[in-house]
């Protein structure tokens, strides 16, 4: 049993494996941002992967607000939630607009299912470490190793996988970005690198996000906390819509891209 346990394991993880070094889209990071991305993105019809560099998916959401696991969206993102099934509430109003409060927990679990039956693939504890660029320098894939080879500080050759876009959803750390312009070459910021996120005002963090969406150098888009990281602007805490708007948003933009494209 013990051999065939194995084999089992291998064989099923290689197949997937090198049916996605060639795809349409590289997400990195499965947090709320690149898994609503992901899940649109393959329910469009599109090749997708997805690389998270440690071993659960979620990002930030699991630890709610404060690791109380509870987050609030606002009404616009309700029907992200409704998409993936995740159950919610209103929370007590005072004043203001309707927000709606959800379990951080069930949520994550269920952004992650929906964008695995979309058709999506999630590799966890891998790290992109570079991305790959053409002859006109714009970004066509991601740089891979294992995230335990990063962290034991040991020289092992990493492996290319090739996509049309990437998705930069790393959140505040925004990493994806910062090779770039370390790298490749100027971003389209105010300062051609990643100007870093302000501090917390959510109403304004969660307009911001959507404006920030977009693709920040040639082949390369922002979603999530990594897209207001990236253009300087607010943080908003454990509010959430706005994480799920912004992954809707980068999907049908790339989905439209493409279909123009063809």
């Amino acid at each position: 049993m013990e051999l065939e346990t194995s084999r089992a394991i291998l064989k099923r993880f290689f197949e997937d494996f090198l049916s996605s070094l060639e795809v349409d889209v590289a997400v990195v990071g499965a947090g709320p941002s690149g898994l609503t991305a992901a899940y649109f993105l393959a329910r469009g019809g599109l090749r997708v992967v997805v690389f998270e560099r440690r071993l659960s998916v979620g990002g930030g959401i699991w630890g709610g607000g404060m690791m109380f696991p509870r987050i609030v969206v606002e009404a616009a993102a309700t029907p992200i939630l409704e998409e993936f099934g995740v159950r919610f509430e209103e929370a007590e109003k005072r004043g203001g607009e309707k927000l709606y409060v959800a379990d951080a927990i069930e949520t994550a679990a269920c952004l992650c299912l929906g964008a695995i039956r979309a058709g999506a693939k999630i590799f966890n504890g891998m790290s992109v470490e570079d991305v790959v660029v053409d002859a006109e320098r714009r970004v066509r894939g991601v740089v891979v190793n294992w995230t335990a080879v990063e962290l034991a500080g040991l020289h092992v050759d990493p492996l290319a996988f090739r996509s049309e876009f990437v998705i930069d959803a790393t959140g505040h750390e925004c990493g994806v970005c910062k090779l770039v312009a370390r790298k490749v070459g100027q971003l389209d910021t105010k300062t051609g690198d990643v100007v870093g996120e302000r501090s917390m005002f959510a109403r304004r963090a969660e307009q911001e996000l959507l404006e920030n969406t977009r693709e920040v150098y040639p082949g390369l888009f922002v979603a999530g906390m990594a897209a207001n990281a990236a253009a300087g602007a607010h943080r908003m805490g454990a509010v959430f819509g706005g994480m799920l708007l912004s992954g809707k948003k980068v999907a049908d933009i790339i989905l439209g891209r493409l279909k123009d494209n063809k």
